[in-house]
């Protein structure tokens, strides 16, 4: 991939205008720009890494292929994440049938990237680990959501997208969305409280305890 300058300063609708126009270069600047939070989604989504890597190159050979269906009507980076969480998705119901596999263990390597989803390293080494031990708890309960709402929770707790744009991701109403929230919060209530003890469980993006009596944030997690 050639990476110029101007390719660089080029925002992403000119970058995809440029690919339809016939640039070779210029999906492969769009993708690197966003890479790091689709993949992050995508691993969170699927639960292991050969399924998230499957399902990000087909979501960009995708995106590439039908860069003609992006009309405009929402951000760039929306309109790449819908293809990516539908093409995870996918590779969830696919393997509904498959023995879930352990959460891969560089799965924080993308949190400095925009996810939400943070280790306190400022502790002692104890409380480092009981949160470690929390997080894995979280996202394994996570795992036995059903899709639609793991996928939402991933997008609004996880990754901090406001809700009116993971509505727009998944091509649902923003009701649908708290909704689907609101459930996956209330199942994971259930299913993580005999593991981590009683109060209310940690959330996706909050392993630790909390006193509150919901998980997440009611109104789509932190603004990006």
């Amino acid at each position: 991939m050639n990476e110029s300058v101007e390719h660089l300063d080029m925002t992403d609708p000119a970058l995809l205008d440029a690919h339809r126009a016939g640039d070779p270069d210029a999906f492969g600047v769009l993708f690197k720009r966003h890479r790091d939070r689709l993949w992050a989604v995508a691993l969170r989504t699927t639960g292991n890494p050969e399924d998230a890597g499957d399902a990000l190159q087909e979501a960009m050979i995708s995106a590439f292929k039908r860069a003609d269906s992006y009309r405009g009507d929402a951000l760039v980076t929306t309109w790449l994440h819908r293809i990516v969480v539908n093409a995870s998705l996918d590779r969830l119901r696919r393997n509904k049938v498959r023995a879930a596999q352990p959460l891969p263990d560089d799965l924080e390597e993308y949190t400095g990237r925009g996810a939400v989803l943070a280790t306190d390293t400022s502790g002692d080494p104890e409380a480092v680990a009981l949160l470690g031990d929390r997080r894995r708890a979280v996202l394994a309960a996570l795992d036995q959501l059903p899709p639609e709402q793991k996928a939402a929770l991933v997008l609004v707790d996880m990754e901090g997208y406001p809700v009116a744009q993971v509505a727009q991701m998944l091509d649902c109403p923003t009701g649908t969305i708290k909704s689907r929230c609101a459930r996956g919060r209330a199942r994971l209530a259930t299913l993580l409280t005999p593991v981590l003890g009683t109060g209310s469980p940690p959330s996706p993006s909050n392993p630790r305890p909390s006193t509150q009596p919901t998980l997440g944030t009611p109104e789509g997690g932190a603004p990006r």
